[in-house]
C-alpha cells in the first residue's frame, strides 16, 4: 500500500448539528482555507461576513485561524443553521487537537450545542402559534 502526503499529517474530526442541519468538519495542517461542499467557502457562504466569520471564530479563539484548513460536509436545513453546525463542529475538532483548547471554547460558548428548533404546528391553529382571524358576530 502506498501512502500520500495527506496521509502523513495528523486529520481532526467533529460532527455539529443545528435545527436540522449536519455538518461533519475535518482539520487538516494548512493555510487556513475552507473548503464546503467541494467549493470555496467564501462561494458556498455567497461572500456573507457575518457567515465566515462566525466560521472562523472557534479558530481565531485559539489562535489557529491560519495553521488548518477546514473541509466540511454539510447538508439539511438553510445556510444559517448549516453555519451554527460547522462552528460546533468546528470547536469539538479543535479539542482533540488540544484538550487545553476546551475551556477556553467551553467558556465562550462554542461547544454548547443551540438546540432550539421549528415547534410544531398544531390542530385549530394556522402555524405553531398564529391563530385564525377572531370575528366577534
Amino acid at each position: 500500500m502506498f501512502s500520500t502526503s495527506l496521509d502523513l499529517y495528523p486529520k481532526y474530526f467533529g460532527i455539529g448539528h443545528r435545527k436540522c442541519a449536519v455538518a461533519k468538519v475535518t482539520l487538516i495542517p494548512g493555510a487556513g482555507s475552507i473548503i464546503i461542499n467541494q467549493l470555496p467557502g467564501e462561494v458556498y457562504l455567497q461572500f456573507n461576513p457575518q457567515y465566515i466569520n462566525a466560521l472562523k471564530a472557534p479558530l481565531l479563539k485559539v489562535g489557529l485561524a491560519t495553521v488548518y484548513d477546514i473541509h466540511v460536509n454539510t447538508h439539511g436545513g438553510g445556510l444559517s443553521g448549516q453555519v451554527d453546525a460547522m462552528k460546533l463542529g468546528i470547536a469539538r475538532s479543535l479539542c482533540y487537537v488540544s484538550f487545553r483548547y476546551k475551556n477556553l471554547l467551553k467558556m465562550d460558548g462554542y461547544l454548547i450545542r443551540d438546540s432550539r428548533c421549528k415547534e410544531r404546528k398544531k390542530y385549530g391553529l394556522r402555524k405553531a402559534r398564529k391563530a385564525p382571524q377572531f370575528s366577534k358576530r
